[in-house]
């Protein structure tokens, strides 16, 4: 019998009272962080459609009209931004779905390039999407930008750092 399976040793102690999460278990969280960032995406692109045309998203409908027009836009115009809401919606649903798959992928390979590719989307989407949204003054989808981009580059950027192969 070996001593180290009688005594446990200092390590064996530190491990099981650390106050962090050991480096594998802080791994686990942000890819976890990441399989739920994707997982609101796909909630979100399944809810919009449904919710597009409710009366609690007048105001919302009114804010992005007033760019386009001075006056209350004609109902065909509100028709047609209820549609591209949900047609944009169901894009997003789909790119949920690959953002699913390469977290997946990423998970299980621990390949920096997984991470990268996903980073590499958010820099194609991101200064298009805030561009658009700051011409049309449309503020609120510039927040939404901006909490999305603090929410996945972080994590992104340590997983693309942590996983080294």
């Amino acid at each position: 019998m070996n001593i180290n399976e009688v005594a446990p040793t200092i390590g064996d102690v530190a491990e099981r009272v650390a106050p962090w999460p050991s480096p594998d278990n802080a791994r686990r969280i942000v890819v976890r962080w990441m399989y739920a960032a994707a997982i609101v995406h796909l909630l979100v692109g399944v809810a919009v459609p449904w919710l597009a045309g409710a009366p609690f998203v007048d105001t919302y409908h009114r804010g992005i009209e007033l760019h386009f027009w001075a006056a209350t836009a004609p109902e065909p115009a509100r028709a047609q931004q209820i549609w591209w809401m949900s047609m944009i919606a169901a894009t997003v649903q789909c790119a949920s779905v690959w953002m699913l798959a390469l977290v997946h992928l990423g998970n299980r390979l621990r390949r920096r390039e997984v991470w990268g590719w996903l980073l590499a989307g958010l820099l194609v989407w991101a200064p298009q999407d805030v561009l658009f949204s700051l011409q049309a003054r449309v503020w609120g989808h510039v927040a939404i930008d901006a909490t999305a981009l603090v929410a996945m580059v972080p994590p992104l950027v340590w997983l693309l750092t942590r996983d080294t192969v």
